[in-house]
């Protein structure tokens, strides 16, 4: 089916697609990943695209976490627009700390959700199944115009809920663990069949960063991740799909000399400063999966009392080392495009490999089994952005990862 109707979605207008407009989030695909396999000859299909394509480097958002990524590429938009700025969020009006993978915290319509109601045929596989309500909002399955499921729970896909009955059946292959590389390799694996068997005209397929958390760039788990990545990344291309591989965000070692974490304990030292619990410290890396990251990264919001001084608390904050930059509310809305009602009254970012955490108490290390790699900050915001089409691109820091479908949907008419 081709779309013959441009597309509108969020005050941008998209081109319709003659053919399959495909983007690839490598989450957590820090740009040294590739160059890295690249030069090792471990990824000819990418090497080869870089060359005949457009080869860039983009920006995230901030905090460059999975889960606001993730919705601006879906969205085309930054947080400001779509709502979703963490995984995690505090409502100051009843107290709660809660996920923000619910669709109601959601305030835009996805790209998916408008190229559907255009009558397109929209595929989203992601890796974990954290996202994938929030990706699929809008979709409606009864036409077989529709599929969006997970790696994780692939084995419980319907088609009333997902388009597809029993992903894990029907693509061969066992549901992977959530800790583990195959769980992104199913999600490439079942673009590619996607794209062989049902012919959509728009897909999104992001893995997830276990790998990056766990392996450096140079060290051959990492390798052996990127290897099998391009394996799917040249059978998409050869399939005629229009293609832009890009990430979530990067990943930096976040660690001392000796694999211990580096973490500035924020919660502690405002409980220090102010009284015990006076402020809330939120880390919206918080989710689940704290396998990978202990709820470490480099961003953090903080609420303050009413009567306290917050530009004092600022510059005390700023001049702490580790910390790389600390702003108030405003300034944050305006500097990050954030939702001013859902983040604190200040923000505070760490160095590149220094992390924000709240108190010793409230996190558990026991389960990082390697030295703590993670993200969040202004050192992970640099992304590949890699087209496998000549087309015309902006330059750094203009160009986001959040215009992945925006120039997918240009290369796929050229």
């Amino acid at each position: 089916m081709v779309t013959e109707n441009e597309v509108e979605a969020n005050g941008r207008k998209y081109t319709p697609a003659l053919d399959c407009a495909v983007v690839i989030c490598l989450d957590g695909c820090e740009p040294e990943y590739l160059d890295i396999a690249i030069s090792e000859g471990l990824m000819p299909n990418l090497q080869r695209i870089r060359k005949e394509g457009t080869d860039a480097l983009a920006h995230s958002v901030i905090p460059s976490f999975t889960n606001p990524n993730n919705m601006s590429i879906a969205t085309g938009r930054p947080p400001s627009v779509h709502g979703i700025c963490g995984n995690f969020l505090f409502d100051p009006e009843t107290g709660e700390e809660v996920m923000m993978n619910d669709v109601r915290f959601l305030r835009a319509p996805t790209l998916f959700s408008k190229y559907y109601e255009g009558g397109s045929r929209v595929a989203v596989v992601t890796a974990k199944d954290k996202l994938r309500a929030l990706l699929g909002a809008g979709l409606e399955f009864g036409e077989d115009r529709a599929i969006c499921f997970s790696s994780e729970k692939a084995d419980l896909a319907t088609k009333a809920d997902n388009g597809i009955h029993n992903a894990s059946e029907w693509l061969g292959r066992p549901v992977p663990e959530v800790y583990s590389a195959d769980l992104s390799e199913f999600v490439l694996a079942a673009g590619v069949k996607i794209l062989k068997e049902w012919s959509p005209n728009l897909m999104y397929l992001s893995t997830t960063d276990y790998v990056q958390h766990k392996f450096a760039p140079n060290q051959q788990g990492a390798k052996d991740f990127y290897s099998m990545a391009d394996k799917y990344i040249g059978e998409l291309d050869a399939l005629g799909a229009a293609l832009v591989v890009t990430a979530d965000h990067g990943m930096k070692p976040k660690h001392d000399a000796n694999g211990k974490p580096s973490v500035i304990y924020v919660q502690d030292i405002l409980d220090q400063w102010l009284g015990q619990a006076k402020a809330r410290v939120i880390l919206p890396i918080t989710d689940p999966y704290v396998v990978h990251h202990g709820a470490l990264g480099s961003f953090a919001t903080a609420y303050l009392p009413a009567e306290v001084d917050t530009n004092e608390i600022t510059e005390k904050l700023s001049n702490l080392e580790g910390i790389l930059l600390v702003i108030n509310k405003s300034e944050a809305v305006k500097r990050f495009e954030l939702p001013p009602d859902r983040i604190g009254d200040i923000v505070i970012i760490s160095t590149e490999n220094m992390t924000l955490g709240t108190s010793v108490d409230r996190h558990d290390l026991e389960a990082l089994k390697e030295p703590l790699r993670s993200h969040g900050g202004l050192t992970e915001q640099e992304v590949p952005f890699i087209v496998n089409r000549k087309i015309d691109l902006p330059e750094v820091p203009n160009l986001r990862n959040y215009d992945a479908f925006f120039y997918a949907s240009i290369a796929a008419n050229t």
